[in-house]
Parts: C-alpha cells; structure tokens; sequence
C-alpha cells in the first residue's frame, strides 16, 4: 500500500486531485466516491497501477500523472508501460498510448511517419527500434539522415569531413546512440559503416538494402526532397520519417514542407503509416506538455 499510495499519501492525493471524486483507504481497502463514471475510472486506475507494481515497476508522481492521462483516453497502462522497444545496455519503453501506438507503427509497417511536437519520442523511439532491428539482425545497417537546412550552402565552409560538418545538425540522433549503446560499440560501427550519418542531400542516386532509415526533421524537406528520399527503399529495409509541422525551418523561397504534402500523398498506400503524437505523449519537463497547448491555443 505504501508502493501504490505513495510516501505520506502523496500519489493518493495526486489521484483524488485528478478527479472529482473522494478516495477513503481503510487497511488493504480503497473506496472510491462521486461522480460514477469517474469514480469507475479510479477503479480501473488502482487496477492498473496494482499490475505495474507487481511486474517490478516503481510509481513515482510522472508515472502516476501519465498513467492518469493513459486511463482518461481508456488506455491500458499496464500494457502500455510494460512494451519493449529495445532490451540491452538501457531498456527503452513506450511512456504514454501514443508513443506505444508509434512502436506498433515501426514494427508493422515498412515506412512510418511519426508527426508531432517537441519531446514525444519521436527521434529517439526510432533509434531505439533500429538499434533493436540491427541486434536481432534484421537489418544490417542504420542510416541516420537529417536536413541541414541552416546551413545551406554554407555546409562546404564548415571545418572538417563530412561527418564533422553535419554533426551539429544530426547531435540528436547521435545523443540517443550513446544512450542505448557504449562509446567504444558505436565507434566501431560507424568506423565499419553498420552506423552510417548523413546529411539528405548525399541520399540522392543510392538504394538502400537491408537497413533501418532515419529521416529526422522532416519538416524542413520540399516535396521533392521527401519524394527523393522515399524512393530510395530498398529490399528489406524499413523507414522512420520523423517531424513537427509547427516547426518548420525551411528559407523563405523554398517552398512548402515535404512533411505537410506526404500524407495527402500517400494516404491508403499499403505497408505506409501515419501517427499523431501530441501534447498528451510529450516525456520531458511536465511544463513542456503546458508550453506546446499554449502555443496551439494561440495558434488556433
């Protein structure tokens, strides 16, 4: 009961500030008052945090306040929160419906699109789901691609080999990298080309066979761009294309995004998905989910 309620009560109280209801814990017991529907949703909440404690997982306020989100949109914590995108040096779970819809995606479907703001997972699930892909040898490379738009022509004055002149804009995807792999592994495996990085532009003319495809950014491809890279899928290869249409960077004289044109494009094309992620799936600083609704009310 400490586990489930918290030190002092504090995810008890977390609970009942959630929702209009009365929460009265009498030993082993937990009644539940008020408003029906709600109070079968405390119901089904306590179930689904009892079956996270007894699969080995620690409840602290984060977990309590997603899990409060996940029960709201009839969600089923317990699975969500359980599902294993990679098993190794870090084990790397979905942490809200969206993110775990968004694994589904990757594993069902040869191109996926993940759509959605700041801080939902979207670059670092991909990376996650191709180390996991290269480790059980379904594939034998990734490739990590990335627009560098703010550089423009500039990218050829920048100091270094290509990899150096890229690397600021592809940090990001090499961050999550380390996250799941030593230092030493993933140096060797770019040292072989296993791990290969690369700005867009040096996309064009290849096939890429057998490999696990990161397109991150995508918001700052033109439509050529976009269509340049998906008709690069080669035999048994998978996609991930990875955006935030509210974060568009492209210079003025570009054109539109290739993000925003692709699901017109390509909607009711089999093997190809779409998923929306929004502020609900957003895994950083509580305040962040609050800051992206502020910019959409604003927006709308």
């Amino acid at each position: 009961m400490v586990e489930l309620l918290g030190e002092r009560d504090e995810l008890l109280r977390l609970v009942e500030a959630s929702f209009p209801v009365t929460i009265h814990v009498r030993g082993n017991e937990i009644t539940v008052t008020g408003d029906e529907v709600a109070a079968t949703r405390v119901g089904a909440l306590f179930e689904e945090l009892v079956l996270l404690l007894g699969r080995g997982h620690t409840l602290d306020p984060e977990v309590v306040r997603r899990t409060v989100r996940m029960v709201e949109r009839d969600e089923r914590p317990s699975e969500v929160l359980t599902t294993e995108v990679l098993r190794g040096r870090r084990t790397v779970r979905p942490k809200t419906g969206g993110q775990k819809h968004y694994a589904d995606a990757i594993a069902a479907h040869t191109v996926t699109f993940a759509i959605g703001p700041a801080g939902t997972g979207k670059s670092y699930l991909a990376v996650a789901a191709a180390v996991q892909a290269l480790q059980a040898k379904s594939v034998n490379r990734i490739i990590l691609t990335r627009p560098a738009v703010e550089a423009g022509e500039r990218l050829g004055f920048l100091p270094g080999d290509i990899l150096a002149k890229v690397d600021p804009y592809l940090r990001p995807l090499y961050d999550a990298l380390h996250d799941m792999l030593d230092a030493e592994t993933v140096g060797r495996l770019m040292d072989r080309g296993t791990i290969e990085v690369a700005p867009l532009a040096f996309m064009r003319g290849r096939t890429l066979n057998d490999s696990f495809i990161i397109l991150d950014e995508a918001q700052n491809t033109t439509p050529e761009q976009m269509k340049m890279f998906l008709t690069r899928l080669g035999f048994g290869s998978r996609m991930v294309i990875t955006g935030d249409v509210t974060q568009i960077d492209l210079p003025e004289g570009r054109g539109r995004s290739g993000l925003r044109d692709v699901r017109r494009i390509l909607e009711g094309v089999p093997d190809v998905a779409f998923v929306d992620l929004d502020s609900a799936d957003v895994v950083r600083h509580r305040i962040v989910q609050d800051i992206v609704d502020a910019y959409e009310r604003a927006e709308a």
